[in-house]
């Protein structure tokens, strides 16, 4: 069996209490060993001297776009930027096309999977039909397979009601839903945050009500099932402030934030750059900063790519005719580096916890530590180099990043998955 070294790396594995220069060993695609200066016959050195090295990051919210949409992505294209970028594993959520409402569409799924990814991939499955809010798919027979969550994400579901019975098969079933909240009624039409801005630019705006009213409909629907409700892509300063509220009642909710909204605001679009139209949307800066701070005082679990790509002709058009969503996959970690892990609204071992142990723990999959007997999904990171993204920098299918020609800090050198090793320029 082959035989990795990491040598004299500085080691953050917050799971087991971890920050010190140690070694770690992999023997075949397990750990074997962390420890000082451990003394034995190597296939493979990997030098750290001087570098961080921590466990691969677990992104729970992307989307890979097979099947459907093989243009923009690829089960094979979008785990190897996923790779590039540090993610080990991740959650492909279920807006495809077909979308993943049922057992037949789960085990296509999974045999893509099997045949193309590089990376660890877990399933999320629709809660209702097509992604419709109507109908709901047969949740209990949804975790026999292997999936780890529920949502119908790009979409809430509307009536209540429906809503409250998916919690509680959730809750039978043992696996969170995961919610994208936006209420539809209050944001059609929309391309931009209600306000200042948008009126400037002469585009229509979504209002934050949009989405923290929908946060509020969920939490309480959460509590009145005693499910697991993990909320996505945060955005602004009232949904912060509702999830405190809702932490501190004893609701299971947990929830998770991407990095567009704690480096940007939308200040971002007055050049009219599709690169930065989301949904939700990038919202003023006092919201930034209410991330940012949820992300630092720990109310915010975890940070997720939400990597949508797009071909170039559905961004390079009229702002409003735009797709909404952007790439992440290769950018969440340095941009997180950069921006908080610079800037001390983060130490590295909070870092860790929210893109590799909280998402795993959120997900109730063995992930995102570096223990003894468990898989070798290790990243090497270099914390001092200083860099810019350029387009060609990109293995994803789709360059339609908000990160392109922005200063940045921090860059993974080595990604290791299940043991293999993959190394990285710039």
């Amino acid at each position: 069996m082959a035989k990795l070294l990491i040598k004299s790396g500085r080691v953050i594995d917050p799971a087991n209490k971890i920050d010190e220069v140690l070694d770690i060993l992999v023997d075949d695609s397990k750990i074997s060993k962390v420890a000082k200066n451990i003394k034995v016959e190597a296939d493979k050195i990997i030098d750290a001297q001087g570098k961080i090295v921590m466990p691969g990051l677990v992104d729970m919210h992307v989307h890979l776009r097979e099947p459907g949409r093989e243009d923009k992505e690829t089960i094979c294209s979008g785990t190897k930027a996923a790779l590039h970028g540090g993610v080990t594993t991740l959650l492909a959520m279920p807006n495809t096309d077909p979308a993943i409402d049922c057992l037949e569409s789960i085990k296509i799924l999974k045999s893509l999977i099997n045949k193309s990814a590089k990376a660890n991939v877990f399933i999320c499955a629709a809660i209702t039909k097509g992604r419709k809010g109507q109908d709901l798919t047969d949740i209990a027979s949804f975790k026999k397979e292997g999936v780890v969550a529920i949502s119908d994400d790009g979409a809430s579901v509307d009536d209540d009601e429906i809503m409250f019975e998916a919690f509680k098969r959730a809750k039978e079933a043992g696996i969170p839903v995961i919610c994208h909240c936006e209420d539809k009624k209050l944001s059609a039409g929309g391309v931009v945050n209600a306000g200042f801005t948008a009126t400037r630019l002469g585009l229509r705006g979504i209002s934050k009500e949009s989405e923290y009213k929908r946060v509020e409909r969920d939490i309480n629907l959460a509590e009145k099932s005693n499910a697991k409700l993990h909320i996505c892509h945060l955005s602004c300063e009232e949904s912060v402030e509702m999830i405190a509220t809702a932490k501190k009642k004893g609701i299971k909710v947990t929830c998770e934030t991407a990095p567009h909204y704690f480096v940007f605001n939308e200040e971002a679009v007055l050049g009219y750059d599709t690169n930065f139209k989301m949904n939700p949307p990038l919202r003023t800066k006092k919201d930034m900063l209410a991330i940012q701070k949820g992300l630092s005082d720990g109310l915010i679990d975890a940070i997720a790519s939400d990597h949508a790509p797009h071909t170039e002709n559905e961004k390079d058009i009229e702002f409003e005719r735009a797709e909404f969503g952007v790439t992440g996959l290769e950018t969440e970690f340095v941009a997180s580096v950069t921006q908080l892990v610079n800037n001390n609204l983060l130490d590295w071992s909070s870092l860790v916890m929210k893109m590799s142990l909280n998402p795993s723990k959120i997900l109730g999959i063995e992930k995102g530590t570096l223990s003894v007997g468990a898989d070798a999904d290790i990243i090497v990171v270099d914390p001092n180099k200083e860099w810019k993204i350029k387009k060609d920098f990109f293995l994803s299918k789709s360059k339609n990043s908000s990160f392109i020609g922005l200063p940045l800090k921090g860059f993974v050198e080595v990604t290791i998955c299940q043991g293999k090793v993959h190394k990285w320029n710039s």
